[in-house]
This record gives C-alpha cells, sequence and structure tokens, in this order.
C-alpha cells in the first residue's frame, strides 16, 4: 500500500492553514459543475466567476469549470482552445462520436480558468433514457412539464458520462475532485456515485429550495424549522421532485458544505444532513495603493448620480443637493424575501421622523429590482431632456458673458453687470425657467411598468403615500432593470452606482449569503443587513461592534417584525444625522473589513472541504487528522 498522504491542519485566526505536507496538486484534477459556468442566472455565478482566480492560482492548468453550452454567453465570454490533458481530449473525442457537442476553452475572467461545456439542445435525445437511467438510481421521477428539471438530467448525464470516461483512462493517479453547486447539477453527483466511479465529490447548497418557497410565503420560518411537513411542504408548492433532487444530492456527496452559518441550520431541518464544513462567500478584493482613492471614486459618482436627481426632479428641485443622502435596495425582485416590504414601512416612519424634527437633510432611496416594463416612461425621459437643456443655456449665455467680462477688463474698465446681459439672453432664460415648470409630480419608477396595479412595492408606494411630495423628505425612485453604463437615463454601472451612493439597505428575511452588502463593504459604502443573511451573522461573529464599521445588523430572528422595523428606522434615522466628516471616517472604517472578506483567506474553507473529501473517498492514499472544520 502506498505511502499515505498526512493532511494535518492548524488554525490561525480562525482560518484554517495547512501544513508543509499541503496536496499534491499535480497528482490531482478538480472539476467544479455548475449551471452558472459562464451562464449569470444568480448569485452562485459572482461565486464561481470571483474565486476562479484564487482557484486557479492554486490548481493551475488541473483546475476545470464544467457548465452549459449557450452561444450568446460563450460568444463574449469564452476563447476556444485545445485540452491541455490528453485523457480529457480523448473523453471529449468519445462524446463526441456519439453526437454530444462538448466545447473546451478559457473562460475570459480573472484568472482565465478552463471551461468544458456541455450543449444541452444537441443531447436532448437521449432524454428519456437517461430519466429512466436516473430513476433506476434514485427512484426519482421528473415530469415532462418541468423544463428545468429536464435540462439538469441532460447536464448531469452529461456530467457523469464525462467523469466516467475521463477516470477510466487512470488505473491509479491522477484522483479526481468533484464539486457541483446546487440541485441542477446535482445529478451528475447521484450518477457519479451510483455508478461507483472514483471521484471524490462535493455538494455546496448555496440555499434551500424549500427555504426560498417557504420564505417567499411569509411563514415564520426560522422559529418553526422543525414543525414543517417538509415532503407535504414541496409537494403543495410542485417541486416535490426537485427537492428530492437536492436532498439525494446533499446525502451522496462524500462532503456538504453551505455558505453561512444560518443556511447550515436550515439545511440539517430541511435536508436532514448537518454540513460537513461551512464555506463562505468571498469577492476579489482590489486594494488601492491610497487610502483616500476609494473616497474620491465616490465623489466622482455620487456627482453622476446628483445630475440624474437634477432632472428627475426638475420643477420640484427645491432640496439642497449637498444634504441629500443616496439610499439603495438591489437585487433579485422578491418582495418579502429582500426586506423590501419592511424597508419601505421603515421609509415611511423614517419620513415622519425626518418631517416632525424640520431637518434639512433629504433621502433619495433607489429600488433596483429587475421586473416586466414596457421601456421608460416619458416624464423621465423629459426630465433628462429638460436638465440637458437648461445645461446648454447657461453654457452659452455664460460664454457670451464671460467675452464681454474679458473685453471691459482688457480696457481697464469694471463693466456695468447690468449691460453685460442683453434683452435677449433674459428672454432665454425666462423661457427655460418656464419650461421647467411641471404640473404632476416627479415619477416614482423610471419606467412603464407592466402590471402595475399588481406590483407589490408600487401598491406599497400608494399606502404609504411616499409620492415625492415637495414636503417629503423621503423620496423615492424604482428602477425596475438592471443598471447599465449605456443606459440614457442613468449612465452608470452597479459598481460605480453603489460607489456614488453612501448606504445600501438590504433587510433581507431570506438571504444565505448575500453579495449585495458584502459588495458595498469592499467598496467602503456603509450598509444595513439582518442577522437572517449569512453576511450578517458572519460580520457579526468575526466584528465586535459592526456597527461603528458601518455594518447595520437589524434582528430580525428574535423580533417581532415591527420592533425590527423601528430599529431599521433608527438605523436609518441615525445615519442621517451624521455630519459629513464623520461619514467620510466611516466609509475608511468600512472599507477596512474588506480583508475579512477576501477568497486568499475564505478560499481556505473550500481547501478544507477537498482535503475531506479526498480523505473520505481514498482513504488509503490520503490520511486526515480529525479536528473539528475551522470556526
Amino acid at each position: 500500500m502506498p505511502l499515505a498522504r498526512s493532511l494535518s491542519m492548524t488554525s490561525l485566526n480562525g482560518l484554517p492553514q495547512w501544513e508543509d505536507e499541503d496536496l499534491p496538486v499535480e497528482d490531482l484534477l478538480l472539476f467544479e459543475i455548475s449551471w452558472e459556468v459562464a451562464n449569470k442566472v444568480g448569485g452562485i455565478y459572482t461565486v464561481i466567476q470571483t474565486k476562479a482566480k484564487t482557484t486557479a492560482d492554486e490548481w493551475g492548468e488541473n483546475y476545470f469549470l464544467i457548465g452549459p453550452y449557450f452561444e450568446q454567453n460563450v460568444k463574449t465570454q469564452v476563447e476556444f482552445c485545445e485540452p491541455p490533458s490528453a485523457a480529457i481530449k480523448k473523453a471529449m473525442d468519445t462524446m463526441k462520436s456519439q453526437g454530444c457537442q462538448v466545447s473546451f476553452g478559457r473562460w475570459l475572467i480573472e484568472g482565465s480558468p478552463y471551461v468544458l461545456l456541455f450543449d444541452i439542445g444537441s443531447a436532448a435525445w437521449n432524454l428519456d433514457k437517461w430519466k429512466g437511467e436516473f430513476w433506476e438510481a434514485s427512484n426519482i421521477g421528473i415530469p415532462f412539464h418541468d423544463q428545468e428539471a429536464n435540462d439538469a438530467v441532460i447536464f448531469g448525464s452529461l456530467t457523469a458520462w464525462f467523469l466516467k470516461e475521463l477516470s477510466c483512462q487512470f488505473d491509479d493517479k491522477p484522483y479526481i475532485i468533484a464539486h457541483f453547486h446546487e440541485w441542477q447539477a446535482g445529478v451528475g453527483l447521484i450518477l457519479a456515485r451510483s455508478q461507483k466511479l472514483p471521484v471524490a465529490t462535493i455538494f455546496t447548497t448555496h440555499a434551500t429550495l424549500l427555504g426560498r418557497y417557504l420564505c417567499a410565503a411569509s411563514i415564520d420560518f426560522y422559529n418553526n424549522l422543525d414543525q414543517f411537513d417538509i415532503d407535504k411542504e414541496a409537494g403543495e408548492r410542485q417541486i416535490y421532485h426537485r427537492y428530492c433532487m437536492e436532498r439525494a444530492s446533499v446525502h451522496c456527496a462524500h462532503v456538504f458544505t453551505t455558505v453561512s452559518q444560518i443556511t447550515a441550520t436550515e439545511a440539517e431541518h430541511m435536508l436532514k444532513r448537518t454540513p460537513d464544513v461551512v464555506t463562505p462567500n468571498g469577492l476579489n478584493i482590489k486594494k488601492f495603493s491610497a487610502m483616500h482613492e476609494f473616497q474620491n471614486l465616490h465623489s466622482m459618482y455620487k456627482a453622476r448620480i446628483q445630475e440624474f436627481i437634477r432632472g428627475h426632479f426638475y420643477g420640484h428641485l427645491d432640496f439642497n443637493l449637498d444634504k441629500t443622502l443616496f439610499f439603495f435596495i438591489a437585487g433579485r425582485y422578491e418582495f418579502s424575501n429582500k426586506g423590501a416590504d419592511m424597508f419601505l414601512e421603515a421609509l415611511s416612519r423614517l419620513n415622519f421622523l425626518l418631517r416632525v424634527h424640520k431637518t434639512d437633510v433629504t433621502v433619495i432611496v433607489f429600488f433596483i429590482m429587475p421586473a416586466k416594463t414596457n421601456n421608460f416612461n416619458v416624464e423621465t425621459l423629459k426630465g433628462q431632456a429638460v436638465r440637458k437643456q437648461l445645461w446648454d443655456i447657461a453654457q452659452s449665455v455664460k460664454e457670451k458673458f464671460g467675452k464681454k467680462l474679458y473685453n471691459a477688463l482688457l480696457k481697464g474698465e469694471i463693466p456695468d453687470l447690468n449691460k453685460i446681459l442683453d434683452r435677449d439672453d433674459i428672454t432665454i432664460m425666462k423661457r427655460a425657467i418656464y419650461s421647467t415648470q411641471r404640473h404632476c409630480l416627479p415619477p416614482v419608477t423610471t419606467h412603464n411598468m407592466i402590471d402595475d396595479s399588481n406590483d407589490p412595492i408600487l401598491n406599497t408606494i400608494r399606502r404609504i403615500g411616499l409620492f415625492n411630495n415637495r414636503t417629503d423628505r423621503v423620496k423615492v425612485i424604482l428602477h425596475p432593470e438592471f443598471l447599465s453604463s449605456t443606459s440614457p437615463l442613468l449612465p452608470l454601472d452597479y459598481e460605480e452606482f453603489v460607489r456614488g451612493c453612501h448606504l445600501g439597505v438590504f433587510p433581507s428575511y431570506y438571504e444565505p449569503w448575500g453579495y449585495t452588502p458584502a459588495e458595498c463593504t469592499v467598496m467602503g459604502i456603509p450598509s444595513v443587513t439582518t442577522n437572517l443573511s449569512g453576511f450578517g451573522c458572519f460580520m457579526q461573529e468575526h466584528v465586535s461592534d459592526p456597527a461603528a464599521y458601518g455594518i447595520y445588523i437589524v434582528d430580525r430572528r428574535f423580533r417581532s417584525p415591527d420592533e425590527s422595523c423601528n430599529q431599521l428606522t433608527q438605523f436609518l434615522y441615525g445615519f442621517c444625522q451624521q455630519s459629513l466628516r464623520q461619514r467620510i471616517i466611516q466609509r475608511n472604517r468600512t472599507e477596512r473589513l474588506s480583508d475579512l472578506l477576501d477568497w486568499k483567506y475564505l478560499g481556505r474553507y473550500y481547501m478544507h472541504a477537498r482535503h475531506l473529501a479526498l480523505s473520505r473517498t481514498f482513504p488509503d492514499k490520503f490520511e486526515m487528522e480529525p479536528s473539528a472544520p475551522p470556526k
């Protein structure tokens, strides 16, 4: 028997550290499988894309990502090339010879990892056969009308077939690790285990299917975790087969991981297995050499947002933009899961407080949540056109004024200010002022909503009466589309927009991790999160006084909704009372936390999961000293 490799581990600052007997990467192949490889659907894309550089640096040419082939994504994100390994090429050729289209290349992101993409459509003719094989392996039947589940069966069957073709070429080394993300990739794991392939498997759940559905139904989820009849709840929501796929993947994996402690508790009750490792999500942190640089970016992008505000509120611009704060919420349009319901209620209370205390601070709140629209609304576009027209008039008058002033000074005269502007200039300016008059309130949404009478955000705005009146100290703008630098309205990318805002507010009820507040932290922008989000729990655990560092954590677990809403209102009101200097100091402190979220450190939890999977799959080749997962 070959000498077993010792995988001893010590802990430093609560993060795992491995000693010199580290994994011999040249004897291993790592495959990461997800439906969101080179295919943006949600947050898992961000996890895989940002983690790729750290993993590629560690594994080099032995790291591969497996995902679905979609022409529109591949054209802009993937550069085709030949596989570096003859074994992978042979496995691909075998699949191609049987009619399946398999593409190989480099994903054009940081780290440039190799990607292997399966064309689901080219293999769809095998669907019935593969559903039969999946039934024999797991006793899970897939209804024909659920396209997403059918695609998952095709994708999983192709993945398992590829791993089988690859592993049968190796007698011993290299050892294969396959890391599957979410239930859409789980079929491949179940089939690989049922076929007894010599592959170390890891399954990561980023959110449980049932958890998301139950929370969206406004059920007191976290206080009743042990009360649910899981099978009944899944059946009532017509996702029983998906739930079974997820649960089978969890139980088949050698190592099961989740992204946060709160999701670990949830998985224990929903999926009936305690995660082996919690693998928090990180980001690629780009540090600025000068501390003040991110503050300069804040000022620059804030000025761009102010320009949009000048147009949007033309005719009603009776508030001081220098004393105006920009708050925002962004993400998937899940009204209660993302906490938009509580945020709107808190804004109504904040508006009351600011009016009662007669403060000169105005708060403008953006809701960046994509919904179905019929394009921009006319009033919003008109606002930007009026702003542009006024700017052009001001520039032309300024130029004439400047020339006359210059000529007078050359002659050694102080010009008569009454004569320096002629009657035409004054007429033009008067007409410009009349053009800014508007007979309606500034719109609360930038687009025409397709079903605005049933839109939950707009209905709540109608109920609480936040219609951007002159007397309101809180103004609301719903932007039901993701931001883009090519937009004629607000030409900013999401990152630029975040940098220009003062506070991100994410009072989520269901948020397994929470990339939005994490991105704010990295950019030095304070944020509000909750103790039901993975990010909020992570910060509570690692930072002694999160609020001092610009991370406000609302208690949504142990307080009633009304108490949580009052707490959120107090956080927002306290933020409004800060001076400019206090906000600058707080942004510096927030930005300092970004090291905590760097993949350079958080990637170690994934390393720990891979070590664990190897020691469980190949116990005679790899030993792991008994040690609890790092805290």
